[in-house]
C-alpha cells in the first residue's frame, strides 16, 4: 500500500504503518491521521512526539500505556485517564497513536 503526501509517495504495510520511518514528518502524520478518522489537535501532537522520542531517544522503546499515562501526566499537570487518551487515538493510543507517528507496528497484545 501506499499515501501521496505532497507528491511523494510513502509506502505502508498492509495494516497502514510507514515501511521506512524515515519518510515520516508532520505532513504524513496529518495523512495517517486523516486515514485514521482522526484530526490533530496538541495533545495529540503531544502523544505522538512522546512516542517518537521514546522510540528514538530511548532504545526503540514502545511504552505500554500505563507508562504513557505517567509521562503525559507529567507534560499536563494531571495524569490523564485512560479515556480521556482513548478519546484521542480510540483503537488504543500505543498502536493507532504509532501509526500517526510513523513508527513500526507494536506487537504485543495488550496495551495497558
Amino acid at each position: 500500500m501506499a499515501i501521496e503526501v505532497n507528491g511523494k509517495t510513502i509506502e505502508t504495510t498492509d495494516s497502514g504503518f510507514l515501511v521506512d520511518p524515515a519518510s515520516w514528518d508532520e505532513d504524513v502524520a496529518q495523512a495517517l491521521a486523516e486515514i485514521e478518522g482522526i484530526e490533530l489537535t496538541e495533545r495529540h501532537w503531544d502523544v505522538i512526539r512522546y512516542l517518537r522520542d521514546e522510540y528514538f531517544n530511548n532504545n526503540q522503546h514502545q511504552p505500554m500505556e500505563r507508562v504513557l499515562l505517567k509521562d503525559l501526566g507529567k507534560k499536563w499537570g494531571s495524569k490523564p485517564s485512560s479515556k480521556e487518551v482513548y478519546k484521542l487515538f480510540p483503537l488504543a493510543p500505543t498502536k493507532q497513536g504509532t501509526k500517526i507517528a510513523g513508527l513500526p507496528e507494536v506487537q504485543r497484545k495488550g496495551g495497558y
